[in-house]
């Protein structure tokens, strides 16, 4: 595949050098798997295995040079091969009725500070002094279940989530799939990208948003539409109960699944809760791989090429995982473990374990065992977000006070029905 891109891209080497293009595409994979190494180091790891061989011995300059010459192309073109859900058996929330679920949101990530980068990526401002670092902005259509990446686009930060998602969504999405999203994408643009590809949306919405209730259905949800589109509305409560006390928020959904008996409110609410996924796909890019670091590349150009490294070898591993968990029917992609997966990875490229290719497809491999002998336990309840400390910061990023207690829950789900429907004449509730 690595050739192959490169062929695509015309940025395999005219000459013999020491660090040909294809080795350089896997410095930059193997740079995301010791992202608090420099590449020099990292270049260390990537031979330690190849005792008795000779290999190159490149300075600082060659392989910044290296770099430089090989371009964003090849990795950009790495990952479109890649991209898209993984092809599992999976159990768990895979699918939903028939449907790929998906979800979509984004994250900011912090670029090296250097006059190159500060002329695409600009600093946030704050009543605080604003950022340290110029920021980039992320956005991800992943698969639900696997947490695969389906498509993904990044750019300044100063551009929003929801003027980045219509391009992303119009060719990450097509029939047969549903996706999840938070109330910033509740919007005229992202919802005609949606319903334009023929793929369905359940999106959180804004409790002041007017949507008329012209019909009302007999699992508590109702008909409107949004700016012309047919949707239907849920309105509910969700409470969650522990021995710490009970917690109350309120929902406001909006789906283009118009069918109450096939798509009830109930398991739709339900379902809305695997948008978390993405929320974890981002936890494992910036916390795991990354360790909170700052990405390291000092020109935009460098920083595209070290996305799409990033971006391949995350979905890389979680192939990988999906791999190994589909040999054991009946267990849930949920219960791998992403750093279990990063680790094994590491070993492997240190040991040069398997450099040479055998006539045996070996599918789990030594990452799909690892994960394999070290499976999660069944998720548990999540009652709040994540709250991860910088590696490069004392303070917690969510104050002081972070309850880390785990608590035995009971959740219930009130669907609730205004008052008031416009009724269509000579129709019944459904």
């Amino acid at each position: 595949m690595v050739d192959a891109v490169l062929a695509e891209t015309r940025r395999t080497q005219a000459r013999v050098r020491d660090l040909p293009a294809r080795v350089v595409v896997y410095l930059l994979l193997a740079g995301c798997l010791f992202t608090d190494r420099g590449y020099g180091q990292v270049w260390h790891r990537l031979v330690a295995g190849l005792d008795g061989l000779a290999v190159a011995a490149p300075t600082a300059a060659a392989l910044t040079q290296a770099r430089r010459r090989l371009g964003a192309a090849p990795l950009k073109a790495l990952f479109d091969l890649l991209r898209g859900p993984a092809a599992a058996r999976a159990t768990g929330w895979v699918r939903w009725r028939g449907l790929l679920v998906t979800a979509i949101d984004g994250t900011t990530m912090t670029v090296a500070d250097t006059a190159a980068n500060l002329g695409v990526f600009t600093k946030q401002a704050g009543g605080n002094g604003g950022s340290g670092y110029p920021l980039l902005r992320l956005l991800a259509v992943v698969c639900c279940g696997t947490r695969t990446i389906i498509d993904a686009t990044f750019g300044s930060a100063l551009i929003g989530e929801t003027s980045y998602a219509p391009g992303l969504l119009a060719r990450s999405l097509k029939a047969g799939m549903i996706v999840l999203a938070d109330r910033n994408f509740a919007a005229d643009a992202v919802i005609t990208a949606v319903t334009s590809t023929g793929a369905h949306l359940l999106i959180r919405c804004k409790a002041n948003r007017k949507l008329p209730a012209l019909h009302r259905h007999r699992d508590g949800s109702y008909q409107s539409h949004w700016m012309g589109t047919p949707v239907r509305v849920i309105e509910a409560e969700i409470t969650i109960a522990t021995s710490n006390g009970t917690r109350t928020g309120a929902y406001r959904l909006i789906t283009t699944l118009l069918d109450p008996h096939t798509y009830p409110a109930l398991d739709l609410v339900k379902l809305y809760h695997q948008r978390w996924d993405i929320e974890t796909t981002y936890l494992a890019i910036k916390s795991t791989i990354l360790d909170e670091h700052v990405l390291r590349a000092r020109t935009p150009e460098g920083i595209t090429q070290e996305i799409y490294a990033l971006l391949t070898t995350y979905q890389i591993l979680r192939h990988a995982m999906t791999d190994a968990t589909d040999t054991r029917p009946g267990t849930d992609p949920d219960r791998a473990s992403f750093t279990i997966a990063l680790n094994a990875a590491r070993d492997q490229v240190t040991q040069a374990a398997g450099v040479i290719a055998d006539t045996v497809i070996d599918l789990v491999g030594q990452i799909g065992r690892h994960v394999l002998a070290n499976l999660l336990p069944p998720r548990r309840i999540r009652l709040g977000p994540r709250a991860v400390k910088r590696a490069t910061s004392k303070y917690p990023a969510k104050g002081l006070n972070i309850n880390r207690t785990t608590y035995q829950a009971t959740i219930s789900i009130t669907i609730h029905t205004p008052l008031r429907c416009r009724e269509v004449p000579g129709q019944r509730p459904n």
